[in-house]
C-alpha cells in the first residue's frame, strides 16, 4: 500500500516533497524550492505525518526513513542536507525534467 502510495503521487516532470507537520527541516526545503520558477503543478507536497507505512517504505527504497524525502522527477535526491549541496545543480536538474518556466 505505502508503495502505491509513493509511486502514484511521483512524476517525471516534477519535483516531489514528502513533509510532515511541524517539521523545520520540511519547512526549509520547501522555502528553499519555492524561490525557483516552477511550471503549475510541477512543485507537490504531501503529507505523512502519522504515515509510519511510507516511512517503513522509504527506508527499504531509499536508505532513510527521515523527511524530507525530495524526488526530482522519479529519483530520491535525499532530504534537505543533499538538495543544500547540490544548489548549484539544481537549475539545471528542474530543467532537464521540465519542471521550470
Amino acid at each position: 500500500m505505502a508503495d502505491r502510495y509513493v509511486n502514484s503521487r511521483i512524476r517525471d516532470n516534477r519535483v516531489t516533497l514528502f513533509v510532515k507537520d511541524g517539521c523545520p527541516y520540511c519547512r526549509s526545503a520547501l522555502e528553499m524550492l519555492k524561490g525557483y520558477d516552477f511550471m503549475p503543478g510541477c512543485l507537490q507536497v504531501f503529507e505523512i505525518t502519522g504515515m509510519d507505512n511510507v516511512q517503513d517504505y522509504f527506508q527499504q527504497t531509499t536508505g532513510q526513513r527521515t523527511v524530507p524525502r525530495v524526488f526530482i522527477g522519479r529519483h530520491c535526491i535525499g532530504g534537505l542536507s543533499e538538495l543544500e549541496r547540490m544548489r548549484g545543480k539544481l537549475p539545471m536538474m528542474l530543467q532537464q525534467i521540465g519542471a521550470l518556466k
